[in-house]
């Protein structure tokens, strides 16, 4: 039996939403993004910097979610999700698979340390600033890639995973421009696939991030930072939550 080791607003999301594609029997270990979870001695035995996600498969344990996803494909991938290597598309599937964490992934992170993780008066505007143009730059070969196509190799396959929920998470935070016209359609597509969608339902900050923004910042005592989260998911089409506004109101 595989069990992923989880905890929202990550990387492990997309090893989540493959397992649902593939549908293989596995186990959901949920935790909290906190360092009760994260750094605790249990979860640093499966990860020495206590880092998601992590899988266990039997007496095999693996993490980076790449070499999950790769591992997941060739052990437990029941027939789909990428192409032989003779198959003409199989090096363009290599190179989408991995443009992912190699050009699209390091800016994101810089945006997120810069926008969430850092407090306020330790950010850097032009480091932010740096890594949201970067961003958009990386995004172009993909936007051009995909006219005429639905998914990055024409069918979709397991590069959409990774990439594709990386340019989801690209548009959340704004950096997918209205002129990239196939990018846009692209994210369309990947939100509106079931499993995509049951991989929400485990994780909503996959279809929310900036409430769940919101809820970090609420937790530490950032009353102002919470509340312009909140107002731009409301803005994104989020349903208002009564009991978050009431915590809100009491801080």
């Amino acid at each position: 039996m595989l069990t992923l080791h989880f905890a929202p607003n990550s990387r492990a999301s997309r090893t989540l939403w493959l397992l649902e594609e593939l549908g293989p029997e596995y186990e959901l270990n949920r935790m909290d993004f906190h360092p009760k979870d994260l750094k605790s001695d249990e979860h640093r035995a499966r990860h020495p910097l206590g880092r998601i996600p992590v899988l266990d498969d039997g007496d095999v344990s693996i993490y980076e979610s790449g070499a999950i996803a790769e591992y997941i494909l060739e052990c437990h991938k029941n027939g789909g999700l990428k192409p032989a290597p003779d198959d003409p598309r199989f090096p363009e599937y290599l190179q989408w698979f991995h443009y992912c964490e190699g050009m699209v992934m390091p800016p994101v992170n810089t945006i997120v340390v810069q926008t969430v993780l850092l407090p306020l008066d330790r950010r850097d505007e032009k480091a932010l600033g740096q890594a949201q143009r970067l961003l958009s730059k990386a995004l172009e070969p993909v936007n051009e890639a995909l006219e005429g196509r639905d998914y990055l190799i024409g069918d979709f396959s397991a590069a959409d995973i990774m990439l594709g929920h990386a340019c989801f998470m690209s548009n959340r935070l704004g950096c997918v421009s209205d002129e990239m016209t196939h990018l846009k359609g692209y994210v369309e597509r990947v939100a509106n696939r079931p499993h995509f969608k049951t991989a929400i339902e485990i994780d909503p900050t996959l279809s929310d991030p900036y409430y769940n923004l919101a809820v970090i910042y609420l937790r530490k005592g950032l009353k102002e930072e919470a509340l312009k989260f909140y107002q731009e998911a409301l803005k994104r089409g989020a349903d208002p939550n009564l009991e978050f506004e009431a915590s809100l109101a009491s801080n």
